[in-house]
């Protein structure tokens, strides 16, 4: 089994079950903005962050097209109020369909907040996504869990989560040992790495086992690999074959010329044996004449 395909068991193993979006799917709904009308560019570190996080996400989840992924839309969460909205970079919801893709997420319409939601800072938003998101996120919207991770190396570190079990009932969700934090929500250990090179804490998800959960890239060379493998199996198994055919060539060719050999001796004793038993007869003929001849001769002696 490659290892590929011991991803997808655990995948089915690990995913979480959760009931359905009791709304409807809806795409947009006239008079709630969807996007700034001067939005602000993320840096590349935050962008690399929150698009590699999407990445692998949004594939992780694709198995499912009851569980939505949504990467830095507005969310709207009480209808009639367009003051009542956040913009998360990453956010999951269960239960919600995974398509049609959404200019905005109307929690009201799909009948469904945000289970998770995932934000990485910045300097224009690191004070309020640490402070007032928190009560906003999980007290306000009803989220279960919400996360936040500095991935810029020349800023303090900061990997925080929280978890809402009961209305005001906020934690913070405990490292563990390794600093990773576990999303109870997702069933998935999150944790980051420094990248070299790159000068980026990157936040990744894993699997409950610690099985990273790969980016398209990462897939794609997985994929090569297996692919390559692949090839070179089918490569070592006919040439395997081809020795194996040659063998048994050689080996016939060795039979026939055996056989060969075989019968050859057998008829070079079938006509030695015949020629023993012509001169065998011949002795026997000159035996007899000589015989005779010596009767004649003792007869004629006679007389």
């Amino acid at each position: 089994m490659n290892m590929i395909d011991d991803f997808v068991i655990k995948q089915r193993k690990y995913m979480p079950v959760f009931p359905k979006a009791t709304g409807t799917p809806t795409q947009y709904i006239p008079g709630y903005p969807y996007e700034d009308e001067h939005p602000m560019p993320a840096n590349e570190i935050h962008g690399v962050q929150a698009h590699t996080f999407f990445d692998q996400i949004y594939r992780y989840f694709q198995v499912d097209k009851n569980i939505h992924v949504g990467l830095d839309n507005f969310i709207y969460y009480r209808e009639g109020d367009t003051t009542k909205v956040v913009a998360p970079d990453v956010y999951v919801v269960l239960g919600a369909t995974q398509l049609p893709l959404r200019r905005s997420f109307y929690t009201w319409a799909e009948g469904a907040v945000p289970t998770v939601v995932f934000e990485f800072l910045s300097d224009a938003t690191a004070r309020q996504d640490e402070d007032e998101k928190v009560t906003v996120y999980l007290q306000d919207m009803g989220v279960q869990e919400y996360f936040i991770h500095q991935p810029d190396t020349e800023r303090s570190e900061v990997f925080r989560g929280w978890r809402c079990r009961d209305p005001g009932d906020i934690i913070e969700i405990e490292p563990d040992a390794s600093g990773a934090l576990f999303s109870e929500a997702l069933n998935l250990r999150l944790q980051w790495e420094y990248r070299p090179g790159e000068e980026i804490r990157l936040l990744r998800p894993y699997l409950p086992d610690g099985t990273p959960i790969s980016t398209s890239i990462e897939m794609q060379h997985l994929k090569e690999t297996a692919e390559r493998q692949a090839e070179t199996e089918v490569e070592r198994r006919l040439a395997a074959e081809t020795r194996a055919a040659e063998e048994t060539a050689r080996r016939q060719h060795a039979e026939r010329v055996a056989a060969e050999a075989e019968r050859i001796a057998a008829e070079a004793e079938r006509v030695a044996a015949e020629a023993e038993r012509i001169a065998a007869e011949a002795e026997r003929r000159r035996q007899v004449d000589a015989a005779e001849l010596e009767r004649l001769r003792a007869e004629l002696a006679k007389r």
